[in-house]
C-alpha cells in the first residue's frame, strides 16, 4: 500500500511541477511575445483557469506527501520526504503570501481597465513564480531520490 501511494504522490507531484514549469518556459513566453492585448489577456483567462485548480493541487500533493512521510517514517528515505513536505508548504506559503494576490487581480483584467502598471505586475509574477517552479522541483527530486 506505501509502494502505491509513493508512486501515486510522486505523479501527482510531478505532473504539477510540469505545468508550473510550463508555465514558466512556455506559455508566459509565447504570451509575452504576443501584442499587448492579446498576451494580456491569455494571461488573464489563465489565471482564471488554473487559478481554480492549483490551489487543489498544491493542497492535495501536500496533503499526499504528509501521508506518505507519517506512514513511511521507519524508511531510512523518511527525511527527504519530510523535506519535501516542507518545501511542498514553502510553496504554498509563497503563493498565497505573492503570487496569488497578483494573480487575483490579474484576471480580472482587460485592455479598457488593467492598471498602468500590469506590466510590472506581471513581471512581478514572473519572477516570484520562478523561485516557486525551482521549490517544487526541489520537492520533486527529494521525492524521486526517495524512492530509490
Amino acid at each position: 500500500m506505501l509502494n502505491a501511494l509513493e508512486i501515486v504522490t510522486t505523479v501527482i507531484v510531478g505532473l504539477m511541477v510540469g505545468v508550473e514549469f510550463s508555465v514558466a518556459f512556455v506559455m508566459n513566453p509565447i504570451f509575452n511575445a504576443l501584442p499587448d492585448d492579446s498576451g494580456q489577456l491569455g494571461r488573464s483567462h489563465g489565471g482564471r483557469m488554473l487559478g481554480a485548480v492549483m490551489p487543489v493541487w498544491y493542497i492535495g500533493s501536500l496533503v499526499l506527501v504528509a501521508v506518505w512521510a507519517i506512514a513511511g517514517w521507519h524508511r531510512p528515505s523518511a527525511g527527504l520526504v519530510v523535506i519535501a513536505a516542507a518545501l511542498l508548504i514553502l510553496s504554498v506559503i509563497m503563493s498565497l503570501l505573492l503570487l496569488v494576490p497578483i494573480n487575483n487581480r490579474g484576471k480580472t483584467w482587460t485592455p479598457e481597465n488593467r492598471p498602468e502598471d500590469w506590466k510590472e505586475q506581471k513581471n512581478r509574477w514572473d519572477r516570484f513564480h520562478y523561485v516557486r517552479v525551482a521549490v517544487i522541483i526541489a520537492a520533486f527530486t527529494l521525492l524521486v531520490a526517495s524512492l530509490a
